[in-house]
């Protein structure tokens, strides 16, 4: 009996071990602590960040009609010393698709995240937000676009 709760006990430390290295995906950290130069003891350089600096935050598309795609590509440049990676960038909904660079970003160098907007079943004022994940303090930043879908019989 003790023998197979020994066992039993190995097989759940074993699948426990296996799942919680697999979190972030092949050894990878999420990129809001990589290269932070925050402190525990309160020392820090801010010199030393990348800064993400957006030529807008908002983009309005205007007038669309429902089931129209469109596609605007927020630029951006790292105005810090630091590199800056861009970890994720999360939609607030399922109709907007974003693609960013998953390389480093050199100081002085930029690159865009490119936001798709789905506007299929969709009518009225619509306003979604863009979460931009990243390294530097704050480590989010939003990013929002707009359009007013109208149905193409209400033309």
């Amino acid at each position: 009996m003790r023998k197979n709760l020994l066992v039993a006990a190995f097989a759940v430390f074993v699948i426990l071990a296996g799942t919680s290295c697999a979190r972030h995906g092949k050894g990878e950290l999420p990129a809001d602590v990589i290269m932070n130069p925050n402190t525990a003891s309160g020392q820090s350089d801010p010199n030393a960040l990348p800064v993400i600096e957006f030529a807008s935050d908002f983009h309005d598309f205007g007038k669309l009609m429902s089931g129209e795609k469109v596609t605007y590509a927020f630029k951006f440049t790292n105005k810090g010393k630091g590199l800056l990676l861009i970890s994720k960038v999360s939609t607030s909904c399922g109709c907007t698709v974003s693609e960013y660079p998953k390389e480093p970003i050199k100081p002085g160098e930029g690159g865009t995240i490119d936001v798709s907007f789905d506007s299929e079943g969709r009518i009225g004022l619509q306003n979604k937000t863009i979460t931009v994940f990243s390294n530097t303090q704050p480590p989010t930043n939003l990013l929002r676009i707009q359009a007013s879908v109208v149905d193409v019989k209400d033309m």
